[in-house]
């Protein structure tokens, strides 16, 4: 028999799936029809050029790059290194510009001389289109970070490396670091970028100490919710499912960032009111799955059908392929820096990572830890520009 707080938390979903499709229905209409991207509304309004780039994957998908080839003083030079960001689940390259310029890494970093360029995953406001279906249908969101490994990483880098005619350096925050560890983990990227820098990185996720998130993953509640007939979680249903989780099992839930991410250090007001703005960017429910798979077995897998028969379907074995970081290539630069405080990429997660890359060449890592710094500071702390952002760009540079 189920426990009581999974009874009340299944019955809250039960609750709100008729509403959730209507409000779904409204909120696609509402982001596919606004002509006002992100160069216009975050990007230009601070005095940097910025241009809107499209790129279509093998499978279909049409995906937004913003580019910011200049910093504010017009610093235009003809070997200007590419780099390219990709945020994190549930927000879309806007996170990166949440703070005034001299605290936000694009803006800093364009200011220094490079050839800045944002990546929106699938499903966001800037990556909705496909050349054949519409985010109305269920099979638009087949898909979990798996696809981002096969498809989306490799398809933007490369239009990036045609694009400059140079290799890139890439930085990525939460489930950026993910897809990008996963790629080279799979012999894939490596061939493209100088380095990688791995903000909040998250690869193992069994010892997570976020409650929010554990409830979620071991009461099913994504999968839940796909058997309820959403492929797309709504966005207005994620605060809900999380208010269900935190009445059930008596979470503190004032603060919501500090519940599922862990007590921030230095986020500005400013910034949190802009956050709340542009959160939460849509995504699958089977990537929620995926991740929650993720928690549950304390593996980095690909994602899991849950029957021997379909997984031979589609991996011709009855178990899904195991990422393996340690065959990610030993020469490859990497920067990670991880936080005390985070309770998504927890230290004890992170230092199963580190065990694996026991024999990376030591002079291609960094490793930089924050004692004082949780999963959001590493996008949006006032301090980070001095703290995380400043090594950053000094070991960028050395590669």
């Amino acid at each position: 028999m189920a426990n009581p707080s999974t009874t009340l938390i299944f019955m809250a979903l039960l609750c709100i799936s008729a509403a959730a499709a209507a409000a779904t229905k409204n909120k696609l209409y509402s982001i596919e029809n606004s002509n006002v991207g992100l160069c216009k509304s975050l990007v230009e309004t601070q005095g940097y050029i910025c241009q809107e780039h499209k790129v279509t994957t093998e499978d279909g998908y049409i995906l937004g790059l913003q580019r910011i080839p200049n910093g504010r003083s017009g610093n235009t030079t003809a070997d200007k290194l590419p780099i390219l960001l990709q945020h994190g689940l549930l927000l879309d390259a806007s996170s990166w510009l949440f703070n005034p310029p001299e605290e936000s890494l694009p803006f800093i970093l364009a200011d220094h001389g490079f050839d800045v360029w944002l990546s929106n995953a699938r499903g966001t406001r800037s990556s909705r289109g496909h050349t054949s279906l519409s985010p109305n249908d269920p099979a638009y969101w087949d898909w979990s970070w798996d696809e981002m490994v096969v498809y989306d990483l490799p398809t933007s880098v490369q239009y990036v490396r045609d694009q400059t005619g140079q290799k890139l350096h890439y930085v990525g925050h939460s489930m950026g670091t993910l897809a990008v560890l996963a790629a080279f983990s799979e012999k894939k990227l490596f061939n493209l970028l100088r380095s990688a820098a791995l903000l909040s990185p998250v690869a193992y996720l069994g010892q997570i100490p976020s409650l929010i998130l554990r409830t979620a993953a071991e009461t099913f509640l994504a999968e839940e919710v796909k058997l309820l007939g959403f492929p797309e979680v709504p966005n207005e249903q994620i605060i809900k499912l999380v208010q269900s989780i935190c009445r059930s099992q008596g979470i503190d839930c004032s603060n919501l960032l500090e519940a599922v991410g862990g007590p921030n250090c230095c986020l500005s007001h400013s910034s949190i009111d802009a956050l709340f703005k542009n959160l939460l960017q849509p995504t699958s429910t089977k990537n929620l799955i995926h991740f929650a798979q993720m928690i549950r077995k304390g593996t980095i897998e690909m994602y899991d059908y849950s029957h021997a028969y379909m997984n031979m379907e589609h991996y011709r074995k009855p178990t899904p392929p195991v990422y393996n970081m340690a065959n990610i290539p030993k020469d490859i630069p990497l920067f990670l820096s991880y936080g005390g405080r985070d309770s998504i990429s927890d230290v004890n997660d992170v230092g199963v990572l580190l065990d694996d890359l026991e024999d990376h060449d030591k002079d291609k890592l960094v490793v930089l830890y924050r004692e004082d710094y949780a999963h959001l500071d590493f996008i949006m702390s006032v301090n980070a520009n001095q703290l995380v952002y400043n090594p950053l760009e000094a070991f960028i540079r050395l590669h």
